[in-house]
């Protein structure tokens, strides 16, 4: 047909080595991967030769059994409690959506329904709350350098002021940011960004999603930071 298949020369510049080698360089034995869903982000990073430990926090009942159960065979990868985590303990309740990994504790935005609408709500589930500097205390005191991983789907911001007391611990954070508000009371990019550099947090590494609105435009990115 014409083509040959050859081996490109860069092979080792892709998105995922990079994050390995990012957590590496900075000798990161401990991810705290809030906003866990079933499991997706650690067992990429597992997959990827990441060799320290995860520590998944999941709210939802039916995504946590998921998780638990594909964390049965990693003896690096713990499950907490079935909690959410933001800026305070107690109870609140969570909005389940179609698909899943656009629940969130806060109401969607017209936006976003209508250019995604399987984030559509069908559920809600009262959950457990707690801040992530109470929820994570035991791990953290056994790590060295301890990063922090956010997919909370608009909720980041309460996370982080619920880990204010960790921010001195930190190595490093990966946040999810959405370019125009997916979800109401949402903080925009900016204001995340501000606050991270407060914490003494500088960008690193950026990473687009797929999704995009009916405009072109895209949605969310993430964003990785280590301090300076």
């Amino acid at each position: 047909m014409g083509f040959d298949i050859v081996r490109h020369p860069y092979t080792d510049i892709t998105p995922q080595r990079d994050y390995l080698k990012l957590l590496d360089n900075h000798n990161v034995d401990l991810v705290l991967d809030v906003g866990a869903n079933v499991g997706q982000y650690a067992a990429d990073l597992f997959k990827i030769g990441y060799k320290g430990q995860v520590v998944s926090f999941e709210p939802m009942s039916k995504e946590y059994a998921l998780l638990k159960k594909a964390s049965e065979r990693n003896a690096h990868w713990l499950v907490a409690e079935r909690m959410a985590i933001g800026e305070s303990n107690g109870t609140i309740e969570i909005n389940i959506s179609e698909n899943s990994v656009s629940s969130s504790i806060l109401p969607l935005t017209d936006y976003v329904k209508e250019n995604s609408p399987s984030t559509r709500y069908v559920a809600k589930e009262e959950v457990k709350i707690s801040t992530l500097s109470d929820a994570s205390r035991e791990y953290v005191a056994k790590a060295k350098n301890p990063f922090l991983k956010v997919d909370v789907q608009g909720y980041e911001e309460q996370v982080l002021k619920g880990a204010a007391e960790l921010m001195p611990l930190l190595k490093g954070i990966h946040l999810e940011f959405s370019l125009k508000p997916l979800y109401q009371n949402e903080s925009t990019m900016d204001v995340m960004m501000a606050m991270l550099k407060q914490w003494n947090f500088e960008p690193w590494y950026f990473t687009p999603h797929t999704s995009k609105d009916r405009s072109g435009r895209m949605m969310q990115v993430d964003g990785v930071f280590y301090k300076k």
